[in-house]
């Protein structure tokens, strides 16, 4: 799924306390694609690489530099994630319900990734079983994805305040 999606599904699914909490469940949501697919962007922006080819669709994987793999594998693990989950709730002596939204990413990402582009590593470093979805560029992912996405917003945002108005009158 595109990184934007990620963080508007992360948002709305674990962060609707309070706005702090929507912007920390979006961070983390997108969390898993910034910190491997950002280092590639970040140091092309500084001159220190170039872009790979993304007009074929889907780029060719072997394009993009080792290290954003590498990374790829780590951030979308489940092992990794609960690890990091299991270790912020030590740090910060709660569950951050908020970091939920990387789980989430992974697991949308299993059924949308194929194995022509980054299928998703679920079970690194146990396990190098990966599933061969439908990506999520395809219109049947892409579409319903929006329309779900602006139906959740516009259940958040619009209906629910609506009803919370009319129970409290």
């Amino acid at each position: 799924m595109d990184v934007f999606s990620h963080g508007l599904w992360g948002g709305v699914a674990f962060g609707r306390k309070n706005r702090r909490s929507f912007i920390t469940a979006c961070a983390f949501g997108v969390a898993p694609d910034l910190l491997s697919f950002g280092v590639l962007f970040v140091l092309m922006v500084f001159g220190f690489t170039t872009l790979p080819d993304f007009s074929l669709e889907p780029p060719d994987p072997a394009s993009i530099p080792q290290y954003v793999h590498a990374l790829y594998n780590i951030t979308h693990s489940l092992i990794v994630f609960m690890g990091i989950f299991g270790l912020l709730w030590l740090y910060v002596k709660r569950p951050v319900w908020e970091s939920l939204a990387w789980m989430l990413h992974i697991l949308v990402d299993i059924p949308t990734h194929s194995y022509d582009f980054f299928p998703t590593p679920f079970l690194w470093p146990a396990s190098g079983f990966m599933v061969d979805g439908v990506p999520w560029s395809s219109p049947w992912i892409f579409i319903p994805n929006v329309i779900l996405l602006a139906g959740a917003y516009l259940w958040f945002f619009v209906i629910r305040s609506r009803l919370s108005r009319l129970q409290k009158k």
